[in-house]
């Protein structure tokens, strides 16, 4: 009886200590790699508490990460320059082809310091190098790459180095574009949520991209969803906070399982800031078709301590 009992309390704390890291996990987001002990994330009581602390991450780059109470939601930013002579935009594309790659591969490969996904996409899978379609525009290098699929929405940069979010049926011409990726819809229009945001409630995971009204800032935004520490957002709540960020306009770009933000650390690791969770996986990055990134031109990572 004596060993049946000893038995017993062996598998009851053999179970809790293989269940407790992974209910820890799921609760809580993967490190930021540009977090340190002391520089904790910033808490808000609302969204619209919010107030940006931008850090410098890189030369024209600033970073921000923080977590929202009411509703739960932890969202991580970039704001770039694109004023700044060092910054480059790249899109994905003209060297990889048509073929499926996860954010932090885009970011490692093309020796970028950060990158978003951005386009929708035919097929879902975490298998980097399969033949994917972007559903929408993408233009790298003034290079038409993918058509631009009427019915959504685009960010546009302009050769003479500003950025726009436009309706993809009413580009004519390239010959003005330097770089383009298709998202969804805009979700952020003078400042103010779009009408079609103000219904929709459903929470995902979320990738956006805002510009400030003058087109010389480039907003990029990600939230995490469908875990306990984080539940996802609205459009309209992903609006407001790129709005909180210093975002005039506004376009929802492909979230859920594809929501991924890299970064490359001081020590040259590239690691997703966020916590993508491609088939309900935590930490399982989705192999996603066009993106966004960000290249330094003789500039170097910002070291923090």
């Amino acid at each position: 009886m004596q060993f049946i009992q000893r038995a017993s309390r062996f598998f009851k704390l053999r179970g809790f200590f293989i269940f407790t890291p992974l209910i820890i996990f799921l609760s809580c987001a993967t490190v930021s790699p540009v977090n340190s002990p002391k520089e904790s994330t910033i808490e808000f009581s609302t969204l619209d508490t919010v107030q940006p602390n931008w850090r410098s991450f890189a030369d024209g780059v600033g970073f921000f990460h923080g977590k929202i109470a009411s509703p739960r939601l932890e969202f991580w930013a970039l704001e770039i320059d694109l004023s700044a002579p060092n910054v480059q935009i790249v899109v994905k594309g003209a060297a990889e082809g048509n073929l499926s790659a996860k954010v932090s591969s885009f970011v490692r490969d093309n020796d970028l310091v950060a990158g978003i996904n951005a386009v929708p996409f035919d097929i879902s899978s975490s298998r980097e190098g399969q033949p994917i379609k972007n559903v929408g525009l993408v233009i790298s290098d003034g290079e038409l790459l993918s058509p631009a699929n009427h019915h959504y929405d685009a960010l546009i940069f302009y050769k003479d180095g500003s950025a726009a979010i436009v309706n993809q049926s009413a580009i004519q011409s390239i010959k003005d574009i330097e770089n383009a990726v298709g998202g969804f819809h805009q979700i952020l229009a003078d400042g103010e949520p779009a009408q079609r945001t103000l219904n929709r409630e459903e929470r995902h995971p979320r990738s956006a991209a805002g510009v400030s009204a003058n087109g010389s800032r480039l907003f990029l935004l990600v939230i995490d969803g469908r875990r306990a520490g984080s539940i996802g957002g609205t459009e309209k709540e992903t609006a407001l906070l790129l709005r909180a960020l210093g975002a005039q306009e506004g376009i929802n770009l492909d979230g859920g399982g594809s929501s991924a933000l890299a970064l490359r650390d001081s020590d040259g690791k590239v690691r997703t800031a966020n916590t993508p969770i491609h088939n309900g996986i935590p930490g399982t990055e989705r192999s996603v078709a066009g993106c966004i990134g960000i290249r330094l031109i003789g500039g170097d990572l910002t070291q923090r301590r």
